[in-house]
């Protein structure tokens, strides 16, 4: 038998890495996973952004409070339940306000990050939509922040509410006045919900599980603490839900992806 009539020999080790990856395992195809370097330093560059615009819109005190006194109105004519029962339930058992002080101070920002580099690494085709409606969401927010400063509902006597963090801790805000990390008056809409929302969102839609409903109590369990300590009121989750409801009627996830290897 000649050489042309031997059939081919298996690829091997080398070869085979070389090939191109299947499509949602690099950057190359519509679905690939985007190039790492890349997708931090885009990540870095929003977040600052996003820190800078929530900064713009310090000084705007008086403002802050006019609107939180509409805010607590219409919540009132609206006939929506009132925060300071969901406090008074929690202000039970310092143990539970603590621990809704600890989830509200070091859940939300490293439970996002997981999220996004799990859904990276596992469900690159997903990864992108997922990248494309948290920036439109937070964008959309910083807009409502800049042009609806809203002073937290721990912050205004009418509400009878307390700061819980503030005074059982751990707290993350220091002085409004000299707190020149966060923009405190920035409480409408809330994206804490938001994110925690779009979190349980992508992983419901990407899990095959029948268990991946139970992703659904993190947005639940982030609105009960947010409005329990005093950070939020009702209508800053209504707003920011009706926001990512939109987003993603335009923005629609792909078809779900095997999970990459």
């Amino acid at each position: 038998m000649s050489l042309l009539e031997q059939p081919p020999r298996p690829a091997g080790a080398l070869a085979r890495l070389r090939r191109p990856g299947r499509s949602g395992a690099s950057g190359n195809g519509p679905g690939g996973r985007p190039r790492p370097v890349r997708e931090l330093l885009l990540i870095i560059v929003l977040f600052g952004a996003y820190k800078l615009g929530r900064l713009l819109a310090n000084g705007r005190v008086t403002e802050a409070f006019d609107n939180a006194h509409r805010v607590w109105h219409l919540e009132r004519v609206l006939a929506l339940p009132g925060e300071t029962g969901v406090q008074h339930g929690l202000l039970h058992s310092e143990l539970l306000v603590h621990a809704a002080n600890c989830y509200y101070a070091y859940v939300h920002f490293p439970a996002t990050a997981v999220f996004l580099l799990w859904i990276y690494l596992r469900r690159p085709a997903h990864y992108r939509w997922v990248r494309r409606t948290i920036v439109l969401l937070t964008a959309a927010a910083l807009v409502l922040h800049l042009l609806v400063p809203l002073a937290p509902p721990r912050m205004l006597p009418a509400t009878g509410l307390i700061d819980t963090a503030a005074r059982f801790g751990p707290s993350v805000y220091g002085a409004p006045q000299t707190d020149t990390i966060a923009n405190q008056y920035a409480a409408m809409p809330s994206l804490h919900i938001g994110w925690a929302a779009l979190i349980a969102l992508g992983l419901v839609v990407t899990s095959r599980t029948r268990w991946r409903w139970l992703w659904l109590l993190h947005p639940v369990l982030t609105i009960a603490v947010v409005v329990a300590t005093a950070n939020h009121y009702w209508l800053d989750g209504v707003v920011v839900l009706a926001l990512l409801s939109v987003i993603v009627l335009l923005l629609r996830p792909p078809v779900a992806d095997e999970p990459a290897g």
